[in-house]
């Protein structure tokens, strides 16, 4: 038999786990810098903690558990399918994060700010930048309507992209706009179906949207509305003016006119805070066919002739504890696609060439002698903070040199019988092969 991963899974070898970690790391430093603090939920949950919150759609791709012994027994003894299974894999990190707001309510602080670093697993087909294992980074806020914690996260997102240097757009929607959309065309009692047709609008065009709405029932005139509007929000014109556009619009419509005005709450402190302004944009197609969302909603898309799609994502839920008995907490989360990310910064080139370098320096050995003395140097550089090791083996030069060329490691200290004598080191750059001879301590002071 030959060893493979299950499909939509990997390994990942040690240079392409510090680069992940490079990514990891520059988000959770921007995280922790905002104030938000990890927490760690397991990777199953019971299935009625996850199922009725993802919509229909979201619920196929769970990744269902069987269940065990005598559940599972007489699951099949009673040909009762929805028995055989109890649990499920987590499908990402939102509802388990709502779950655990509610189990720990009396462990937390509210206004409640957390990040979460872990995989998830969704049943869908595998294809190039959609895994069924992935990571996802999120943070959230529990126990605060202010819509600053929106503006905050428009921040978060322009810091982790200007640090990873990748150009973005990040994308805007209001939930309430949507239902107010919905409610115009005379569908509100289909919004879900509504907003999971305009959601594909980055991928097909308006007139297979309204196909697809037709053959779903929708009427024309339903249809044609749609159409105008669609075509009337997508003007590439600054905020204020598609804001009175839509105000026009949705002039009789409290719910759209109330999530306007959050818009325009939203925009006027971006534009104070210095961000630029360019980079955050409306789009009414925006519309995530996730049941949660009750206001804002975001995703954010490179800006770059590589398409891997949509890297974060997320959005306002007014009452997402609620399903889990403790209505009326208001929060707000985004989500960065680790893997996506990872994906687009390896197309462009984006990694820098050390940051799959473990090592900083490797010392050559030339024998037992000379290894002993090149240990205690091992051990006082790793004692300052320097990453050093020592080849175990008295192997040949050819052999150690590539050891440290394949590992990507910049530094080879080669220590023999004439150094020992002097109490010196001959250290070579590997990226541009010259080679200099220092003492003990300088060695320290250049690491």
């Amino acid at each position: 038999m030959k060893p493979s991963t299950p499909k939509g899974t990997r390994d990942f070898l040690p240079p392409v786990v510090q680069r992940r970690n490079y990514i990891f790391g520059t988000i959770k430093s921007v995280f922790e810098k905002y104030g938000y603090q990890p927490i760690e939920t397991p990777a199953m949950e019971n299935l009625e903690t996850l199922t009725g919150k993802y919509g229909e759609e979201g619920d196929r791709l769970i990744f269902k558990i069987l269940a065990r012994g005598e559940k599972l027994t007489k699951a099949l003894s009673s040909d009762n399918a929805s028995g055989l299974a109890d649990g499920a894999l987590r499908y990402d990190l939102t509802v388990p994060f709502a779950r655990f707001v509610v189990q720990h309510r009396n462990d937390i602080e509210f206004p409640f700010r957390r990040y979460q670093i872990q995989p998830v697993w969704r049943a869908d087909r595998p294809q190039k930048g959609r895994y069924r294992e992935f990571f996802q980074c999120d943070a959230d806020v529990v126990g605060t309507d202010s819509l600053r914690c929106e503006i905050e996260f428009v921040e978060i997102f322009d810091a982790v992209f200007t640090q990873l240097d990748i150009p973005v757009t990040i994308r805007i929607n209001n939930r309430k706009i949507l239902a107010a959309l919905a409610d115009l065309v005379g569908e509100a009692d289909r919004m879900m179906a509504l907003t999971i047709a305009i959601d594909k609008l980055d991928k097909m065009p308006l007139d297979k949207v309204l196909e697809d709405l037709k053959n779903q029932g929708f009427s024309d005139q339903a249809c044609a509305t749609l159409e105008n509007v669609l075509t009337t929000a997508k003007e590439d014109v600054p905020w204020a003016e598609r804001s009175n556009a839509l105000k026009d619009i949705f002039a009789n419509s409290a719910e759209g006119l109330k999530g306007i005005e959050e818009l325009d709450f939203i925009f006027e402190r971006v534009e104070k805070a210095g961000l630029d302004t360019a980079k955050l944009q409306f789009d009414l197609s925006l519309a995530r066919g996730l049941n949660y969302y009750t206001g804002a909603i975001f995703e954010v898309v490179p800006n770059t002739e590589h398409q891997v799609g949509s890297i974060c994502g997320g959005g306002r839920y007014d009452d997402l504890t609620g399903i889990f008995g403790m209505p009326g907490v208001s929060g707000v989360g985004i989500s960065f696609g680790a893997d996506r990310i990872y994906d687009l910064l390896e197309a462009l080139d984006g990694f820098d060439k050390t940051s799959a370098a473990s090592t900083q320096v490797l010392f050559v050995n030339f024998g037992d002698t000379e290894a002993d003395y090149c240990h205690e140097l091992v051990s006082a550089l790793r004692k300052n903070g320097v990453k050093a090791e020592l080849y175990p083996d008295s192997a040949k030069m050819k052999k150690q040199m590539k050891y440290a060329d394949d590992k990507r490691i910049p530094f080879v200290a080669m220590v023999g019988e004439d150094e020992m004598a002097e109490g010196l080191v001959k250290l070579k750059d590997m990226a541009t092969g010259e080679q200099e001879q220092l003492s003990k301590d300088a060695l320290l002071q250049k690491f």
